[in-house]
């Protein structure tokens, strides 16, 4: 069973280099890569690691050089490959997986794992009691509208993705629904105009959010 705390983890940290490597002109205090690199430990849980430490070092000299922006992207890209190296392969693979799932059909990374966890904690053997099957908890008669294969890791989380996608474009970007929608069906929410009046709806729908905030 996997436990996807460490995946939004490093997912925030890896968002917050981006901002700070991708903003030109930014320039750091003196010791700003020892405080980075205190800051990359505490986020993975490492301590004494040579690649935080390096880590550290390549984004401090990146910024002092002040970098052209298109650079300071490429040196984020960098960072966040290095912070993704120091994680236990299990959780590298599914932060890759649900990353590249989100990133193709526009929806937050973040977001994703959330129902990832809430859903099956990341556990791609899990299956339920009415049948819903993975990491996304995937219906066979919705993977099968979505074409993917429920079985398939990788196509799973896309499928989970991608109906995450379709879900909020039903109900204008209103993400309350959204999730609600995901787990009651979007004719529910519908019928009542919002999250459904269903205790497994209304806790899911609490559980999902609060861990995406």
């Amino acid at each position: 069973m996997m436990d996807l705390t460490g995946v939004r983890h490093v997912q925030a940290r890896i968002a917050q280099l981006q901002e700070q490597f991708g903003m030109p002109g930014n320039m750091p205090g003196t010791g700003f890569s020892q405080k980075l690199e205190k800051e990359i430990q505490k986020s993975l849980g490492l301590a004494n690691s040579e690649k935080v430490q390096d880590t550290a070092k390549a984004a401090a000299e990146d910024k002092s050089q002040q970098l052209p922006e298109v650079q300071q992207t490429e040196a984020a890209k960098k960072v966040s490959s290095k912070l993704l190296d120091d994680m236990p392969l299990a959780d590298q693979n599914l932060s890759t997986l649900i990353e590249a799932a989100a990133r193709k059909y526009k929806v937050d990374p973040k977001l994703v794992a959330a129902v990832a966890e809430v859903e099956s904690n990341g556990n791609q053997d899990a299956v339920s009691s009415v049948g819903a099957i993975g990491v996304m908890q995937l219906m066979p008669d919705t993977a099968a509208s979505l074409g993917v294969d429920p079985y398939n890791k990788q196509q799973n989380i896309e499928g989970g993705a991608k109906y995450l996608r379709q879900m909020l474009d039903t109900f204008g970007g209103d993400l309350k629904k959204a999730v609600a929608a995901y787990n009651a069906g979007p004719g529910a929410v519908k019928d009542y105009g919002g999250v459904p009046p269903y205790k497994e709806t209304q806790n899911y729908v609490s559980k999902v959010l609060d861990i995406y905030r």
